[in-house]
């Protein structure tokens, strides 16, 4: 695997350094017009001025040589680029806003990609580029969004959950992404899911409170390092940088999210308990210390013994509790 991954990897980004396309622009723009006036002038004059030498030359111009120029000047926006390739074999990487001259022999390479359906014209996702339907001969360099459909993937105990990521990407090799996979754009997807399922499944939903194990919903900042090297060591192979990773949607699968609830319930209400008791626990015995230690009143064991009982019960209680006034003994 490891040599296949080295053989896709010989072509080396190698970034051109062509001559500046605006001379030639502005040039090829006037010599476009004289031709057109000398056409214009010989039909006029009948070929009195122009000879038909003349004429001939400037039809070439015209309709040949003129438009392969307009054809070899590339102009490039910010954080775009293009790659090229003669007969076939990878030429270089034109890279760097401006405007450009490559002689004609040299074309553009566009990555294969998927068509849009009606649906995806009308109606374009928001965090789609139009760029991944209708590419042309540039290639954007931005950095973007992908987010894949909401998956159901069980967690390292088996516990169905419903999951969703959202991962931030740019392309930092144009050769890798061009001729390494068929499609960067749906590779990388494909990783992401797969990248996906593979982490999740060595992590539950949810620890224990007094653990110290990760789970998904109580790490994820690192749960969200680990999707990223994982993708990233994918994307490698594409010439892709992954920016960030993030998961932005993480809950119980429907069939198991009300069993899950009742049992987050539970735990609370024990957890609750559990710390009202220490605490009124704590409360007789400091009361009982206070009273032995300021001599305020002596009771024997079974008064005291009472004592706990009255206030475990009012400290503990869930209701106010409605004070009885004894007239008499408790003997």
């Amino acid at each position: 695997m490891q040599n296949q991954v080295k053989q896709q990897m010989v072509v080396e980004e190698r970034e051109l350094r062509p001559l500046n396309g605006l001379p030639f622009l502005v040039l090829n723009t006037i010599a476009m017009l004289l031709a057109i006036a000398a056409i214009v002038l010989f039909f006029v004059s009948a070929g009195l001025t122009i000879s038909v030498m003349m004429l001939v030359i400037a039809i070439i111009y015209l309709f040949i040589i003129g438009p392969i120029i307009y054809y070899g000047i590339k102009i490039l926006q910010p954080n775009e680029a293009m790659v090229f390739t003669f007969f076939g074999k990878y030429h270089g990487t034109l890279k760097g806003p401006g405007i450009f001259f490559m002689a004609f022999w040299h074309s553009g390479y566009a990555p294969v990609v998927k068509e849009p359906t009606s649906a995806e014209v009308a109606q374009p996702k928001a965090d789609d580029s139009w760029e991944a339907y209708f590419p042309g001969k540039k290639i954007s360099l931005k950095t973007k969004t992908i987010n894949n459909n909401k998956q159901k993937v069980n967690d390292l105990i088996g516990n169905p959950i419903i999951i969703d990521t959202m991962v931030v990407w740019r392309i930092i090799d144009t050769t890798k992404a061009m001729f390494n996979v068929e499609n960067y754009l749906e590779y990388l997807s494909v990783q992401c899911d797969v990248a996906l399922r593979n982490i999740v499944s060595l992590y539950p939903y949810d620890a224990p409170s007094d653990t110290d194990s990760m789970s998904l919903r109580g790490n994820s900042h690192e749960i969200a390092e680990a999707l990223k090297a994982e993708i990233q060591i994918a994307a490698n192979i594409a010439g892709l940088e992954i920016v960030d990773a993030r998961i932005t949607n993480l809950s119980y699968a429907p069939e198991i999210a009300s069993a899950m609830l009742q049992r987050q319930q539970a735990s609370a209400v024990v957890d609750a308990k559990h710390t009202i008791v220490e605490g009124a626990v704590d409360i007789v015995e400091m009361a009982l210390r206070r009273l032995n230690a300021n001599d305020i009143v002596r009771l024997d064991e079974e008064r005291k013994a009472a004592m706990v009982s009255n206030l475990l019960v009012v400290l503990c209680g869930n209701k106010d509790a409605q004070p009885i006034v004894n007239s008499g003994s408790l003997y």
